[in-house]
């Protein structure tokens, strides 16, 4: 049987795409094929097309004048390529809205500001406990996806989900995951799954990712 195709975003900076290798080795522990996709809009289509499923990866900040925002003074925005790239790939995805979507860190702050959700831009202004989301550390979460210890590594998050629904929260009140409870599996966390050791938050999240994609290609195929 094939192993189902899961495109995942890259970084572009200083003319060079760039990914770290725990998300394509989750991918592929998990039973699927991974694939990096370059940021080119013009290819988005053709991407959430062939692809059964698709990764946002994490990265640093959104550039919030997209959205008639002014970006954080502390922020570090992506670049105006790859933000431009993921947010036409999301366009292409609601076409598509049957394709599984994992948004990871700036993921799913992509999918929620995409969705009409509103950012935090620099937690440590709004949060007394912004330093446990902040280098590398690991915190509990609850929510209908389960409870555990997740590894963050954050200083922006949503406020407000826009049409997507909140699944998941921390201790303090970020939230911590979203999703579209119209699809099998739209689903965005601020946590890196690829760095946490809890096995249902960590790589049984992508076990999940990896099997509905596989059974959302073979509908399509059937």
């Amino acid at each position: 049987m094939r192993l189902p195709l899961i495109g995942i975003t890259v970084d572009f900076q200083e003319d060079r795409y760039t990914s770290k290798c725990t998300i394509a080795k989750m991918v592929a522990l998990a039973g699927g094929t991974p694939i990096l996709l370059p940021c080119l809009s013009e290819f988005a289509l053709q991407y959430a097309q062939a692809c059964d499923g698709l990764i946002l990866s994490g990265g640093d900040d959104p550039i919030m004048e997209h959205w008639g925002i002014t970006t954080h003074k502390e922020a570090k925005p992506i670049s105006a390529q790859r933000q431009g790239f993921e947010l036409a790939l999301l366009d292409a995805l609601d076409g598509e809205n049957s394709k599984p979507v994992l948004g990871i860190c700036l993921g799913m702050q992509l999918m929620g500001l995409y969705h009409g959700g509103s950012l935090d831009q620099f937690l440590p202004d709004t949060l007394d406990t912004a330093d446990q989301h902040w280098g590398n550390k690991d915190h509990p979460i609850t929510g209908s996806l389960g409870e555990g210890i997740v590894h963050s590594h954050h200083k922006q998050a949503l406020t407000e989900p826009g049409r997507l629904s909140i699944v998941a929260k921390s201790h303090d009140g970020v939230i911590e995951a979203i999703q579209d409870n119209d699809r099998d599996f739209y689903l965005g966390i601020q946590w890196h799954p690829e760095r946490t050791d809890d096995e249902n938050l960590g790589l049984g999240l992508f076990r999940r990712f990896v099997h509905t994609s596989r059974e959302s290609s073979l509908c399509k195929q059937a």
